[in-house]
C-alpha cells in the first residue's frame, strides 16, 4: 500500500436498509446534495485524498429515493475524485431527466469541457477547501465568470465561521453561491458567530442559495435526532426559504456522529419547517429553479 493510501482511511458506508419515513413528501421532491463512490474497480480515487469510501452506487441511492419518497436528485463531485467527474458523469447520463450534477473543475477547464458537462446534466461547480482534493477558494472567481453564461452557480463547502466577512469576499461575484450544509458552522457558534451573519447578509441579496444537509457535521450531538441543529436550520430558513434547498448528503462521508437512516434526516426537515407550503418550495420549487429540471414550474 502507498503511503499516499495509508493517509486516507477507510470510512463506513451508509445504512443500507432506509425505511420509509413518517413525513411524506411532495411530488417532485429533490435531494439536492449526494455522492456516488464506485465501483472503485471502474472509477478509483484520486491521492492525495482525506478518506477513502466502501462502493455506494447509483442503484443504491436511487433505490433509497424510492423508499424516502424523492424523485429527483442532484449529485456533487466529491473530494476522493478530485476533477474527475467520470463516476458522477456516468450516473447522470444513466438518468438525465431525473439527475443533475455539481462539478469539481480545474482552473484552465477546456470550453469544449464545459459544453458536455452542461449537455450531461452539470448545473454549478463545486469549490471545497475542506477537504484534500478540493479546489482553492481563490480559482472561484475566474472559474465563476467561464461559467455563468451557463447558468450555472459555484458551491462553495466552507466553514463561513472562517469567513466574517463573507458578503464582502463574495462582493460582485460573478455567479449565484451555493452554501454547502448550513455553512458548516458549528451549532454552538452559529448563534454569535460573525461568518455565520455574513451568511445572512449574504442571503439577503438573493444571489445566494444554503443547502439544509449534513447536520451532523455541525451538531455537538452524537445520534440523530440532532436537535441542536434546528434552530440554525430555522433561522436560515426564516430569512430566505426561497433560497433554500435540502439534501441527505447521502452515504454520509466523513462524519463523526452515528450514522443516520436517510428517513431521520426526512423528519429532521419536518421539525425545521414545519409549514408544508414552504416544504414544498424548499423540496420542489427552489430545486426546479436552481437546478433547471425540465417539467417542474414554480408554483
Amino acid at each position: 500500500m502507498t503511503p499516499e493510501h495509508d493517509e486516507a482511511p477507510p470510512i463506513p458506508g451508509p445504512d443500507r436498509h432506509p425505511r420509509r419515513p413518517a413525513l411524506v413528501l411532495p411530488p417532485g421532491s429533490c435531494d439536492c446534495h449526494a455522492h456516488v463512490f464506485g465501483p472503485a474497480a471502474r472509477f478509483p480515487y484520486s491521492t492525495p485524498r482525506s478518506y477513502t469510501p466502501p462502493d455506494s452506487t447509483l442503484a443504491e441511492y436511487l433505490a433509497m429515493h424510492d423508499t424516502l419518497g424523492v424523485q429527483r436528485g442532484v449529485l456533487v463531485q466529491p473530494s476522493v475524485y478530485g476533477t474527475d467527474n467520470s463516476a458522477m458523469m456516468d450516473a447522470l447520463h444513466a438518468h438525465p431527466e431525473r439527475l443533475r450534477g455539481v462539478a469539481v473543475l480545474a482552473p484552465d477547464v477546456p470550453e469544449a469541457e464545459l459544453d458536455a458537462l452542461h449537455a450531461g446534466g452539470v448545473r454549478g461547480l463545486r469549490v471545497n477547501v475542506l477537504f484534500k482534493g478540493g479546489v482553492p477558494i481563490s480559482a472561484a472567481r475566474p472559474l465563476a465568470e467561464r461559467i455563468a453564461a451557463r447558468g450555472w452557480h459555484v458551491q462553495f463547502l466552507i466553514d463561513v465561521g472562517n469567513h466574517p466577512e463573507l458578503d464582502r469576499e463574495l462582493a460582485g461575484f460573478p455567479a449565484p453561491v451555493v452554501i454547502d450544509h448550513m455553512g458548516h458552522c458549528a451549532v454552538a457558534k452559529a448563534p454569535t458567530d460573525p461568518g455565520f451573519a455574513a451568511l445572512m447578509r449574504l442571503l439577503d441579496t438573493g444571489r445566494c442559495w444554503v443547502k439544509l444537509s449534513g447536520p451532523y457535521r455541525i451538531t455537538a450531538r452524537q445520534a440523530v435526532p440532532f436537535d441542536d441543529v434546528a434552530p440554525v436550520a430555522r433561522t436560515l430558513v426564516r430569512r430566505r426559504p426561497d433560497r433554500m434547498v435540502w439534501g441527505t448528503d447521502w452515504p454520509h462521508p466523513s462524519i463523526a456522529t452515528a450514522m443516520p437512516n436517510d428517513a431521520d434526516l426526512v423528519e429532521m426537515l419536518a421539525d425545521w419547517v414545519p409549514d408544508a407550503d414552504t416544504r414544498r418550495r424548499i423540496l420542489v420549487d427552489n430545486p426546479a429553479e436552481l437546478y433547471d429540471f425540465p417539467g417542474l414550474a414554480a408554483g
